[in-house]
């Protein structure tokens, strides 16, 4: 069974106990989180590896749906061909990403911004005492599925990241004189 924040019964059921309704009171748990939490487990059936994945939270911005997951769940998400993905994305009709809840920074924001790849990660620290991410990308803007405003919002959202976000130049040429 699908492990999430809320009990399995108020899941299905849709009627809350004390506790699951006050962590969707609080806000804890939103309702965009259970929508998600009733479809991986009627995905179950279908998807027998989702039966040991755990369910923290869904973030959305921008049309982008970002699943949140323990580390070792991501690959069990991404399996069976991204058809566990293309079901969510059908069902939500938002592209969606996987995300790891807790880990390094490197690896989230792989995964955040897969398949570009990352050249380098570097923290700047703003005069105002806040830090920002800058991640610098291989190859081209467009070549990123989603774009970088939606990637920024979700880094934002899941864990408090401020990002920047640039690409590398492919070297100029010199033309000889």
């Amino acid at each position: 069974m699908v492990k999430t924040p809320l009990c399995v019964f108020d899941i299905k059921s849709g009627i809350f106990c004390a506790k699951c309704e006050e962590k969707i009171r609080s806000g804890e748990v939103t309702d965009l989180d259970v929508k998600i939490a009733r479809l991986l487990m009627d995905l179950e059936g279908k998807f027998p590896v989702l039966q040991d994945v755990t369910f923290h939270k869904a973030v959305e911005a921008a049309g982008v749906l970002a699943i949140v997951v323990d580390h070792e769940d991501v690959q069990r998400m991404l399996s069976h061909g991204g058809k566990i993905i293309r079901a969510i994305s059908d069902d939500f009709k938002r592209k969606v990403r996987v995300l790891e809840a807790k880990g390094d920074l490197r690896s989230f924001l792989e995964d955040l911004f897969f398949p570009a790849s990352i050249v380098s990660i570097n923290t700047i620290w703003v005069p105002d005492g806040s830090t920002e991410i800058r991640v610098v990308l291989s190859g081209k803007e467009r070549s990123l599925p989603i774009d970088v405003k939606s990637v920024k919002k979700l880094a934002q959202r899941v864990r408090g990241i401020t990002l920047r976000v640039d690409f590398e130049r492919p070297p100029t040429r010199r033309l000889k004189a």
